[in-house]
This record gives C-alpha cells, structure tokens and sequence, in this order.
C-alpha cells in the first residue's frame, strides 16, 4: 500500500457496532487530516492532550460523586472513587512522557500552529483547579465539624485510623498527585522550550514552577510540620546517637 493509502485506512476505518458506540468516526476526526500535519509529531501532540482532557473530564465527574458521597458520610464510596481518581491522575502523568519522544526543533513546529494557546488554558485543568473548595468545605462540615474534630485531632490527638483519617488521606494522595503532574509538566517544558523561554502569551514559563507548588488542601500537608514540631520539642533537636560505640553529640 501507498502511504496515501494507509492515511486513508487510518482516517476512515470501517465502522461496526463498537465504533458506532464509541462515535469512533467523529472521535477520530478530531485530529487535523494527516496531510495537514505540520510534521510527523503533531499527530502524538494533538492526540495525547486532547486524551488527557477525556480523562479530566472522568476525573471531573468522579469528584463531584465524591462530594455527593462525602456529604452523606459514605466514606467507603468516598475512598473507592478517590482511588479512582488517584489512577486517573497517575495515568495522566506517566501519558506525558510520550510527548518526551519528540524534539525540539519538532515541537517548535508544532507550538506555530498553536496560535496564543497555552496548556494553562486547558478546559478540564481549570475545571479540576476549582473543584478541590467544594470537596475541602464539604469534608470540613462532614468528617470534621459534623463529629466535633479537627485536623490535629485525625492526624494526632484522637488518631483512631477511622473514616475522617481515610477520607483526608484519600484528598491529599490526589492533591500530591495533582502536584506532581504539573511537576511533570515542568519537565516536559524543560525538555522541550526550556525554562528560560517565555510562553506564547508573553510571560515566563518559569511561572509554572509555582504552580506545580500549589497545594489544594494546605492543612492536611501542615498537620505534618505541626506534628514534627511538636513530637520533636519532647526528644529534642539533637539526641543521643542509638549506636553505642558513636560519639556523643
């Protein structure tokens, strides 16, 4: 066969039951044709971000079951769908290094046909940027308000291992995988424009890195200093070595 006649099996595949369930056709057509390509990659980059708003859009309707769940203190529910999500995530960032195949002479062709376009625009990333309130008001009225806690109590004071512990391990497993694909992120910019460039709006793609230190849940992270602190105050900053042969300090 041709090239031009693989690109057309590509393009239009037959379509039986299954591919009309999935609207294959219509979802294979939302790639620009394969005769528009810029070069051979921008088919990979096209096809990996708009995959990666599909599963946003999951991760985005999993989490409103989850405040659902949570505000009726299922908390089983509540765990089994964050697992979900916490898949989800970690799909979404190890997908990325696909893009890690490309170029950079490659990809500068690809970033012209990007217009002003930025990552940061994307529709399912700031959908998930404003959710992570909601659950966070929610998870407050009902694990910790709703049965007379607080974070220092879950984590420390009244630490039974109970249902408001997994709920509030099961938000802040998702916010450290949130950080850590736009930690990835960071990387694939690195690789590919450099850190020292500036985005096609005009601005430092330096400004990423502060957003990859975003936390979503600030008080479950700082239950963890405070703790430290205060189990640290009662042994002391500098201890007795437990080797008995080591100097003592």
């Amino acid at each position: 066969m041709t090239r031009d006649e693989w690109h057309r099996l590509i393009e239009t595949p037959k379509m039986l039951d299954y591919g009309v369930y999935l609207a294959a056709d219509r979802l294979l057509d939302c790639q620009k044709p394969l005769a528009d390509m810029c070069n051979g990659d921008e088919l990979q980059f096209q096809i990996v971000h708009q995959v990666e708003e599909l599963w946003m859009k999951l991760i985005a309707y999993t989490l409103v079951d989850v405040r659902d769940f949570m505000a009726i203190g299922a908390s089983h529910r509540v765990v089994t769908l964050m697992g979900r999500a916490h898949r989800l995530m970690r799909l979404m960032t190890q997908q990325l290094d696909v893009l890690e195949t490309m170029s950079p002479r490659e990809y500068q062709e690809v970033r012209k046909q990007l217009g002003n376009g930025s990552g940061q625009e994307s529709p399912g990333f700031q959908v998930l940027l404003r959710m992570p309130p909601d659950l966070w008001e929610t998870f407050r009225a009902v694990y910790l308000d709703g049965r007379g806690l607080t974070v220092a109590d879950i984590y420390d004071a009244r630490y039974d291992h109970g249902e408001s512990y997994a709920v509030a391990e099961a938000l802040i497993e998702y916010d450290e995988l949130f950080q850590k694909f736009r930690a990835m992120h960071v990387y694939l910019i690195h690789r590919s424009i450099g850190m020292g460039s500036r985005s096609l709006k005009g601005r430092p793609v330096a400004i990423l890195e502060a957003g990859a230190r975003h936390r979503f849940f600030p008080e479950l992270w700082d239950v963890r200093c405070d703790m430290t602190d205060a189990w640290g105050a009662s042994y002391g900053v500098v201890r007795a070595a437990i080797h008995k042969g080591a100097p003592q300090p």
